[in-house]
C-alpha cells in the first residue's frame, strides 16, 4: 500500500518539475489551482493535502483536454454521492485503491467512469519492512540522473532537478449538503509490489489475491499524457497503465519518520542499517541534506548546523542499470559520499 510520501519541493519548483508539451507541441508549465493552500512535507499522510495534476477540462468545459493544472487536494477519496454533513465521518479508509477493485466498489467506479484521473506527486514513498526488531522503513522513488543533482536549482527554464514519483489516482469532488466550499479529495491507486520491492512488503495471499501492493506509478510523460487526457483516451484505455514497474530505487531510513508528527530532511535521509546513532559525518548524508535545503525556500527545515548527519550506504534494486547511487549522493548535500552497496539476491 502507499500510507505515507514526502513531497518536499517548493510550490514554484513543482510547477517547474511538471513541465510538458501539449497537444501543439508547446512547451508549458501546469498553472497553480489553490497553489498558496500548498505545503511541502517531508511526511505526508492521508488526511493531509497534497499536489496532484489533473486536466484544465476538468474545471473549465472549454479548456483543451491536454491542458494540465496542479492542484492541493486532500488525501481520502470523498465519493460526490456521500451525503453526510462532515467528510470525516465517511466509514470507510480510501486513501488507496486496489486496482483490481477500482472499477467495481462504488467509491471509485464513479469518479473513475467520468474520467476523473489525476496524477499524485511525491518525492518518494515510504514503505516499512516488518522485521523481528520491528518495522525498517524504506524510502522509494525513481532513479536519478547526474543532471538532476549538478543543474537541478540554477534557474535554467528547463528543470533537470528531482525527478519526482507520478502515481495513478483517482480523484472526486464533495459539495457539503448544506451548501459551502467543494472539497476535492484523491485516492492513489495501488498494484501488486514489483519483484525488486517485494522483499519490503511482504505480501500475504488471501483468498487467492495478494494485499495491497505498490502504488500504480506512471513512468513518464506519455504515460501521464494518457492518464490524464480522459476526453481523448477512454477509461479502457487508461486502465492498461495500471501496472508494477521496476524502475524504482530505494534505501533504508530512521524509524524517525514513524512518527508523522516529525518533519525534517532527517525522514528521506539514507542510513546504514546496523549503525550506531552516533556517527562520523560522511559525504553523502551531506549531499541529501544539501540538495533538501537548496531545492525549497518554502520548506520546512533546520539550520545548516542543527540539522543532524547519518551515515549512508544506499541499497538499491539489484539491477545495475537503476543504480541511483551517484546521483543520491549528490542528492543528499552536493558534498560527496561513499558509493552505494547493492542488496544482493
Amino acid at each position: 500500500m502507499c500510507g505515507r510520501v514526502a513531497c518536499s519541493l517548493a510550490a514554484d519548483n513543482l510547477r517547474r518539475a511538471c513541465a510538458y508539451r501539449d497537444r501543439r507541441g508547446q512547451h508549458r508549465q501546469p498553472e497553480w489551482v489553490r497553489g498558496d493552500r500548498y505545503q511541502p512535507s517531508y511526511n505526508k499522510g492521508p488526511q493531509s493535502s497534497g499536489p496532484v495534476l489533473l486536466s484544465r477540462r476538468h474545471l473549465h468545459q472549454d479548456a483543451d483536454s491536454s491542458e494540465r493544472v496542479l492542484m492541493d487536494m486532500r488525501w481520502g477519496l470523498v465519493p460526490s454521492w456521500f451525503k453526510q454533513d462532515n467528510p470525516f465521518k465517511l466509514q470507510f479508509n480510501t486513501s488507496n485503491c486496489r486496482s483490481d477493485s477500482m472499477l467495481t466498489k462504488s467509491s471509485y467506479k464513479g469518479a473513475l467512469l467520468k474520467g476523473k484521473r489525476c496524477v499524485v506527486l511525491a518525492d518518494g514513498f515510504y514503505e516499512w519492512q516488518q522485521q523481528s526488531g520491528g518495522k525498517q522503513p524504506y524510502f522509494i522513488y525513481f532513479p536519478q540522473t547526474k543532471d538532476a543533482m549538478e543543474k537541478g536549482m540554477d534557474g535554467d527554464k528547463e528543470w533537470k532537478g528531482w525527478r519526482l514519483l507520478t502515481m495513478a489516482g483517482i480523484f472526486d469532488c464533495w459539495e457539503p449538503p448544506a451548501g459551502g466550499e467543494m472539497l476535492y479529495t484523491y485516492t492513489i491507486i495501488t498494484v501488486d509490489a514489483s519483484k525488486d520491492v517485494s522483499f519490503i512488503h511482504h505480501r500475504q495471499v488471501r483468498a487467492g489475491k495478494g494485499v495491497a501492493g505498490m502504488p500504480a506509478i506512471l513512468d513518464g510523460d506519455e504515460a501521464i499524457r494518457k492518464w490524464l487526457d480522459f476526453a481523448e483516451v477512454p477509461t479502457q484505455e487508461a486502465v492498461k497503465l495500471i501496472q508494477p514497474t521496476d524502475n524504482i530505487v530505494f534505501h533504508p531510513v530512521s524509524t524517525f519518520v514513524n512518527n508523522i508528527r516529525n518533519n525534517t530532511p532527517e525522514c528521506v535521509a539514507p542510513i546504514e542499517l546496523g549503525a550506531k546513532k552516533e556517527v562520523k559525518d560522511t559525504p553523502s548524508s551531506k549531499v541529501m541534506l544539501g540538495w533538501l535545503k537548496s531545492s525549497q525556500e518554502d520548506s520546512p527545515q533546520k539550520k545548516e548546523n542543527d540539522l543532524p548527519k547519518w551515515t549512508s550506504q544506499f541499497i538499491h534494486s539489484p539491477s545495475p542499470k537503476k543504480t541511483s547511487a551517484d546521483v543520491l549522493q549528490q542528492w543528499l548535500g552536493k558534498q560527496g559520499q561513499p558509493a552505494a552497496k547493492k542488496r544482493k539476491a
